[in-house]
């Protein structure tokens, strides 16, 4: 298959042109301001968890019991990254066994670290995501093109290929140049509403496609497929559905809570990630001046009680930071307090569950 190559956005990019513009009426010239064009990350994950799995629950060795393969695969630590991962060590598919059709709006997040056996540093031969209609229980649906229709998208040595495509037939291909680099970690984020798909590198949107998912099909199947030279690692893998009704939530029903920011494992420092989701809070703050809030902070019940308190306390309060900081939020308008491991929204008996129960409420006061 031929792809053809299209242009792709970048987020955080800070672009000067100078311009130099003649003055008549003076004999120095001067130098006018420079242009300067500005991006934001402006991913927000889906508001309602429906598939979480960063394999912590499972031995190590095992194929996680939650997917399916046609190939092979183990869960590993490493000494370079935190957490466990789910090493794709063959030629084949690997599949999150979800159940039922996800919505109009869903985000997908995961962690990838490329492994592949290649001789270059750079590169990430044969690694493939796709967002897929079809039978979860025949993956081998449609062959080479998986499933009634979809969206794949490819890693090829230096380049992400894209290729949407229905009933048998590719409808719009394209490419852009980008390296992931081996044995970095990387996080991905893929927002789909509706027809339009945005797919982001860490906080870099790499595609935003108006009509990147075929019209006309329920979506249902999350894939990974793999080659012989390619064993990239997965971790803190999320499907999330619904677009966050921040402003109403917590205008009128008093309390937001939110998954949409995020903290490494054991730390309270805010990840990049956030941004766009404490954005929005931000913004409905500036339009209701008079409202102060509350942030709580919650864990999942891992680890000793009195640290999971101490670190849901911390966190909330570094949320209130970034919002101050980062946002102009005046601090006397804002509490924070934390509870730990108490009042969960869901068993702690499973990933899904425990990563519901990883969260920042904002109260209104």
């Amino acid at each position: 298959m031929k792809l053809l190559k299209t242009s792709f956005v970048f987020c955080f990019l800070l672009v000067q042109v100078p311009q130099i513009l003649a003055q008549e009426a003076e004999p120095e010239k001067k130098q006018a301001d420079t242009l300067k064009v500005y991006s934001k990350f402006d991913f927000i994950p889906g508001a309602k968890i429906l598939f979480f799995d960063d394999f912590s629950t499972e031995a190590i060795g095992d194929f996680p019991a939650r997917w399916n393969t046609n190939s092979t695969g183990e869960i590993i630590t490493t000494n370079l990254f935190a957490g466990r991962w789910l090493h794709l060590k063959g030629e084949g598919f690997y599949i999150p066994e979800t159940q039922g059709n996800f919505t109009d709006n869903f985000t997908v997040e995961f962690d990838v670290v490329p492994t592949n056996e290649l001789e270059e540093e750079n590169g990430s031969l044969g690694f493939s995501f796709s967002v897929i209609s079809g039978d979860i229980n025949n993956p081998n649906e449609g062959g080479a093109i998986p499933g009634k229709a979809g969206n794949r998208l490819y890693f090829d040595n230096w380049t992400l290929f894209f290729s949407s495509y229905a009933d048998g037939e590719y409808k719009l291909n394209g490419s852009t140049d980008y390296v992931l680099i081996k044995n970095k970690q990387y996080h991905i984020s893929v927002w789909i509403q509706k027809q339009r798909i945005r797919f982001y590198v860490n906080e870099r949107k790499l595609y935003d496609l108006p009509r990147g998912m075929p019209e006309g099909f329920a979506y249902n199947i999350i894939r990974f497929d793999t080659d012989n030279d390619s064993h990239p690692m997965i971790g803190n893998f999320r499907i999330a559905m619904g677009l966050p009704d921040l402003r109403n939530k917590l205008m009128t029903e008093g309390k937001l809570i939110s998954y949409g920011i995020y903290f490494d494992a054991n730390s309270d420092k805010v990840k990049p990630q956030s941004n766009s989701t404490l954005k929005e809070i931000a913004q409905v703050l500036k339009e209701n001046a008079g409202v102060k809030i509350k942030i709580v902070g919650y864990t999942d019940s891992d680890g000793d009680n009195a640290a999971n308190l101490d670190l849901s306390k911390r966190r909330a309060m570094a949320v209130k930071q970034e919002l101050v900081t980062q946002f102009g939020i005046d601090s006397t308008r804002i509490d924070t307090d934390g509870k730990g491991e108490t009042l969960p929204v869901a068993p702690n008996d499973n990933s899904s569950n425990k990563a519901k129960n990883r969260r920042v409420e904002f109260i209104k006061m």
